[in-house]
C-alpha cells in the first residue's frame, strides 16, 4: 500500500525511526531539482536541530535525508558542512571548464613528414630549432605554427596515423651493445683456429622475427659451417656446434671458445 503524506508531519526522531524501519511504503511528493532538495535538507537540519543532537541521533537524520533525496553519504556530509558554515544551502555554481581550441594539424603533419624526410628525422629539439629558423630567418610562413610547437607534441604528431601514412621509416638491424666478439681483422699467422663469422637476418614477417643465417669459416683452412638459428644466443648456438673429428681435420676447432674472439 502506498500512502501520500506530508513530510513536515514528522516532528520527532521516533517518528523518523518508525518511518525508516516501517514496512509501509510511503511516498513523499518532493521535487527532484537540486534547489528544492537543498531547501529540504536545510529544513530538516533546522527543524530537528541537527547540530544539537548526539552522534546516534545525527545518524538517523542522515539516513532520513539519504532515503528521501537519494544522495550518497559523502554528499550529505558536504551539504551539512556547508549549512554549518553558511546557515544556508545554495545551489552549486557550475563553472565551465576551460576548453582548448582544436587545430587542424593536417598541414603541419604533412610539412613535418616532408621535413623529416629531407633531414633524416632529426631529434625533437633539433627539429624545433629548424622550424624556428625557417620561420624567423627565412620568413617561411608555412612553419609559423611548427615554430611554436612543443617537443612533446612534435613526437605526438610523428606517432599519429596521418604522419605514418605519409612517411614510413625502415630501420636497419642495429648492432648489439654487448660485445660478443672483437670486430677487427685477425692475424692468424698461418695457424688455424681463427674463425670469421658472418650473420644475416632474414627479416620480419607480420611482426614475427625471422631466422638468422650464420656462416662460420676458418681463415686458414677454409673449413666452413653454415647454419640457421632462431636467435643469436648461446642457447640456440650450442646445438649448431657439430662433433668434430681431430683425425679428419687435423685440429680441434672449439667454436664455443673461438666465437667470442672473432
Amino acid at each position: 500500500m502506498v500512502i501520500d503524506m506530508n513530510e513536515t508531519k514528522l516532528k520527532t526522531l521516533e517518528q523518523i525511526r518508525e518511518f525508516l524501519t516501517g514496512t509501509t511504503d510511503v511516498v513523499f511528493s518532493i521535487p527532484t531539482d537540486e534547489p528544492t532538495l537543498h531547501a529540504f535538507v536545510a529544513s530538516v537540519l533546522k527543524r530537528f536541530g541537527y547540530f544539537r543532537r548526539r552522534k546516534g541521533q545525527r545518524a538517523v537524520l542522515i539516513a532520513y535525508i539519504r532515503r528521501l533525496c537519494g544522495y550518497s553519504r559523502q554528499h550529505v556530509s558536504l551539504l551539512i558542512a556547508q549549512y554549518r558554515d553558511t546557515k544556508s544551502l545554495k545551489p552549486r555554481v557550475r563553472v565551465s571548464r576551460t576548453s582548448f581550441v582544436r587545430h587542424d594539424d593536417t598541414v603541419d603533419v604533412a610539412l613535418l613528414a616532408e621535413t623529416d624526410s629531407l633531414h633524416d628525422t632529426l631529434s625533437g629539439p633539433a627539429a624545433k630549432v629548424l622550424f624556428l629558423q625557417a620561420f624567423t630567418v627565412f620568413d617561411d610562413v608555412r612553419f609559423a605554427r611548427l615554430s611554436r610547437i612543443s617537443v612533446s607534441h612534435l613526437y605526438n604528431l610523428r606517432a599519429c596515423e596521418p604522419y605514418l601514412k605519409l612517411r614510413v621509416v625502415w630501420r636497419c638491424t642495429r648492432p648489439s651493445r654487448v660485445a660478443i666478439g672483437v670486430r677487427k681483422a685477425s692475424a692468424p699467422q698461418g695457424l688455424p683456429g681463427h674463425i670469421r663469422i658472418d650473420t644475416v637476418h632474414q627479416g620480419d614477417r607480420d611482426g614475427v622475427k625471422g631466422v638468422y643465417h650464420i656462416n662460420a669459416v676458418d681463415i686458414v683452412t677454409q673449413w666452413e659451417i653454415v647454419a640457421s638459428v632462431e636467435h643469436i644466443s648461446v642457447a640456440f648456438l650450442l646445438p649448431v656446434n657439430p662433433p668434430l673429428d681431430p683425425k679428419r681435420f687435423g685440429l680441434i676447432l672449439r667454436l664455443e671458445n673461438t666465437v667470442p674472439r672473432t
